[in-house]
């Protein structure tokens, strides 16, 4: 039942995401169609992981969804779409949802359709029988989803910088200054939550291995990314007179190391390789 939801889901991301792109031009009556058509994937998508977590228990080896893979990309992507509509109803940004929806239909589709995704419910390995997974997982995830948030805006505002308004024929939302300002609120409370993520990941590591801190590729790479966004908040703290062209390449660098730590689990040996 969950798999059936979340491939559901998938297809309405992707049929919303060319409603979004449409109403960018037309507005009016599509946008609100569009976002509508957004919010009933969310639904799907939320529906999706409670049903799944419910029929773990079923099974006899009830946990978070979080501990695969598959799972991870599952949430990666709800958690990206739930950041999206909190920013576009807490600030009254419009379109931010066509750049995001593609991201979670990409995410969405390989988790379900990739030939070699493990996408069953599996009991959890010793090291991840811990009541610090949920908070930890959530926390860092979040911390993803306001990164590449913020990364998609910044994007969007080096487009912005670079094109003349009397030639522009796509409306793209937002002003230079209203960007910055969402950029710098993404990527500040990204900062926080994956801050705490990693804090609650040592405590975690301690109880799992023995020790706060293993050099593990994920970590160092997580101390990689903390490092670089570190450097990116500092740099907007200490002043910019670029029109935030810095901070936009920096925040895509930032993005390209947090690929790094999600997929590092995958792509190197370590203590992390479970997923």
């Amino acid at each position: 039942m969950n798999a059936t939801l979340l491939g559901l889901a998938t297809f309405i991301y992707f049929a919303a995401f060319i409603l979004s792109l449409l109403s960018v031009r037309r507005g009016g009556t599509i946008e609100k169609i569009a976002a509508l058509t957004a919010f009933a994937g969310f639904i799907g998508h939320s529906a999706g992981i409670v049903i799944r977590w419910i029929e773990s228990y079923g099974l006899g080896i009830g946990h978070a969804p979080l501990s695969n893979l598959y799972e991870a990309l599952v949430f990666f992507a709800w958690a990206v779409i739930l950041l999206c509509f909190c920013i576009e109803y807490g600030s009254g940004r419009k379109n931010l949802a066509v750049l995001a929806l593609p991201v979670a239909f990409v995410m969405m589709a390989y988790a379900s359709f990739s030939p070699h995704m493990e996408s069953g419910i599996m009991p959890l390995i010793p090291a991840l029988k811990s009541n610090w997974l949920a908070i930890h997982v959530v926390a860092c995830f979040l911390g993803y989803a306001a990164f590449v948030i913020a990364a998609l805006m910044s994007a969007l505002l080096l487009i912005k910088n670079r094109r003349r308004p009397s030639k522009e024929t796509l409306q793209l939302p937002g002003n230079q200054t209203s960007l910055k300002n969402h950029i710098y609120r993404s990527l500040f409370g990204g900062y926080i939550l994956f801050t705490l993520g990693i804090a609650t990941g040592s405590v975690w590591a301690h109880r799992a291995w023995g020790s706060y801190w293993s050099w593990d590729p994920k970590e160092t790479w997580a101390l990689i990314t903390w490092l670089v966004y570190s450097a990116i908040l500092h740099g907007r703290l200490s002043g910019e007179k670029d029109g935030g062209t810095i901070m936009a390449l920096m925040t895509l660098l930032g993005l390209l190391c947090v690929a790094f730590t999600f997929l590092g689990v995958n792509l190197l040996p370590g203590l992390h390789s479970y997923l």
